[in-house]
């Protein structure tokens, strides 16, 4: 009866209580295992680190083998700051109980805080595998894959979050959001962060979260509404709290076309923390509307060196001497092997996606919104759909990808049905409707594209390499290979350069049906571009495509960098921008010299 005294205390948070009936009882029973299990958790429950560490130790010298009394001692000890011994008790927990993952996720969790990101990704696996229907080792080993650049693998992990539901624990529920913010599930992010808000009005890391994903879904007044209701708080509000009001206040700002407040608020905040990459980013983006190119670099400079040494934890591979700028694992076909491929009955144009291609930062997402406007065509937000598809191969057989004439009709078949699943999982499908796939670095897939859609169009976006080039540099993105890539401006130009040949070369082996649609002539020329475009996909009515703007604000969100852009109508605002960079450029000119060529671009510096 006592001990069900001791254990609604501790459920009730009267943990004084809990305490004091556990110690009366235990001077009748001074070793009973489990007065001495309910005395340690009510201390620790207390923050009474050192008293918890002395208890859980008693216990697991009374009672060695039990896992469960290892794991809590872990516990404690890493509350206290005794990192190795925890470590090495959760060790000692799995050990003794190989079929408990709740151990190996607070072991992984350790992992990661250490950057064992690889480590951590393996453990935390490792537990879903004991459990998967635990949602706790999905969302931390969801974690660990993101951390690991694996965001497919995150992908299924957190696939099936809506039959959590209700998950009772508000900092798990928080982790999850946040998690998929990171993967470009707004939508899902959006219904559990407004779940967290609606129950506790305090829970400002909720309402931050969901500030930013509003702004990112167009919906500016419901973002400054959200910050409002915690800046009020004022003098109330800690250093942490107030410094993420200030930067979400600044990116309103910055939306708002208010460069003095957005800048004022940045430089007063300061980063967040030491590997605060996104105020860096934001500052510069500050910085370069202002005009003050020289600070935007130093800006772009610190952030970069930043984004590196975290890459090199989580993707060393990008950044050994022997690494492509563009660290791409894709194959390469050459003319001759192509010959051998065996002819495969496939569908024909019209039951074909359409392709838009492009290096990073070429236009693509003004391409793609024009093309969703139209009612014949449908896009979907960005996916790696041919880095998945070819991800299965590898797990087949790594030797496929270096020789795709071993894909027979049934092979191509069951891998288009594949690729029609995962169409039909990110959008519902207009059947009716003619599906658009925008993802820039496709132009490295077009062997496997053609193998699967040898009939289909693409529209290869083009820009002012220079141009490009400066975007890439100004932003964050979440891919390894253009993080890595972005390390300087001439490893972003020679990445350039490497992908560009890349595609050049495929185009002349595979002769795919291709529309190069230049982006400087497409914002000058709008409405003839724009029939060009209609022409070539074998549209009657171009007239939708020209009010893709309107469109795109009707849209609940854009997943990509772009977002704030397409939803106002094409204009200038983005030709020419590297001219006023042009000394930063003096290093990456020799490299760039023969895309220039190629594109018809000055090849001079001075022109």
């Amino acid at each position: 009866m006592q001990f069900e005294n001791i254990k609604a205390a501790i459920e009730s948070g009267d943990l004084t209580a809990a305490e004091s009936l556990c110690r009366q009882q235990l001077l009748v029973q001074p070793n009973d295992e489990d007065l001495m299990s309910m005395l340690a958790i009510s201390l620790h429950l207390q923050q009474r680190v050192s008293e918890a560490i002395a208890a859980y130790a008693r216990l697991t010298e009374l009672f060695p083998d039990n896992g469960v009394y290892w794991a809590n001692f872990a516990t404690a000890l890493r509350s206290g700051g005794f990192r190795k011994e925890a470590e090495e008790n959760y060790q000692t927990s799995i050990r003794l109980d190989p079929h408990n993952p709740v151990p190996r996720v607070d072991l992984g969790l350790m992992m990661i805080e250490r950057k064992d990101y690889l480590g951590a990704r393996e453990m935390l696996l490792d537990a879903f595998d004991l459990d998967r229907q635990l949602p706790l080792s999905r969302v931390h080993g969801a974690r660990a894959c993101c951390l690991c650049q694996d965001f497919n693998g995150a992908q299924d992990l957190l696939r099936p979050w809506r039959q959590w539901l209700p998950l009772r624990d508000d900092a798990m529920q928080s982790e999850l959001a946040k998690l998929l913010i990171l993967l470009t599930d707004i939508s899902s992010a959006q219904v559990l962060l407004e779940d967290l808000v609606q129950r506790d009005g305090f829970n400002f890391e909720a309402k931050f979260m969901l500030a930013g994903v509003y702004e990112r879904m167009n919906r500016l007044t419901e973002a400054d509404a959200l910050v409002q209701s915690v800046a009020v708080r004022g003098d109330a509000l800690g250093v942490p709290e107030r410094q993420e009001v200030d930067h979400l206040f600044a990116k309103l700002a910055l939306r708002k076309g208010d460069l003095v407040t957005a800048r004022s608020l940045l430089e007063r905040s300061g980063p967040r923390h030491a590997n605060d990459i996104a105020h860096f980013f934001e500052l510069a983006e500050t910085y370069d509307k202002s005009g003050e190119q020289e600070l935007a670099m130093q800006a772009l400079r610190t952030t970069h060196a930043i984004q590196v040494e975290e890459l090199k934890i989580s993707s060393p591979d990008h950044f050994t001497p022997d690494a492509l700028a563009l660290p791409a694992a894709v194959p390469r076909v050459s003319p001759e092997a192509y010959r051998r491929w065996p002819q495969v009955v496939a569908p024909d144009a019209r039951n074909s996606p359409v392709f838009i291609v492009g290096f990073p930062r070429s236009g693509t997402t003004l391409l793609e919104q024009m093309l969703d406007a139209h009612p014949a065509l449908q896009s979907m937000d960005e996916n790696p759909f041919f880095n998945r598809l070819a991800d299965k191969l590898r797990q087949h057989d790594p030797r496929i990808l270096q020789d795709l004439s071993v894909l027979q009709q049934r092979d191509c078949d069951e891998l288009r049905k594949l690729y029609l699943k995962m169409v039909c999982e990110t959008i519902e499908r207009r059947w009716d409707a003619q599906v658009v796939d925008k993802n820039p670095l496709n132009m490295l897939w077009l062997p496997m594209i053609h193998r699967l859609f040898p009939e289909a169009k693409f529209i290869f976006a083009l820009r002012h390499p220079c141009d490009v080039i400066l975007s890439c540099y100004m932003q964050n993105f979440r891919a390894s290979i253009l993080g890595a890539a972005a390390e300087s401006i001439p490893r972003l130009a020679a990445a350039y350069v490497q992908a560009v040949e890349h595609w050049l070369q495929d185009e002349q082996t595979f002769q795919p049906n291709v529309l190069v649609s230049r982006y400087e002539d497409l914002v000058t020329d709008f409405p003839p571009q724009t029939r060009r475009i209609a022409q070539f996909l074998e549209l009657e009515d171009a007239t939708p495509m020209l009010k893709f703007d309107q469109h795109a604000r009707n849209k609940e969100y854009i997943a990509t960098p772009s977002y704030s852009q397409v939803i106002v109508p094409v204009n200038k605002k983005g030709m020419n921008r590297w001219l006023r960079y042009r000394k930063e450029f003096e290093p990456a000119w020799p490299i760039l010299q023969p895309v220039l060529r190629h594109w018809g671009y000055p090849t001079e510096l001075g022109d």
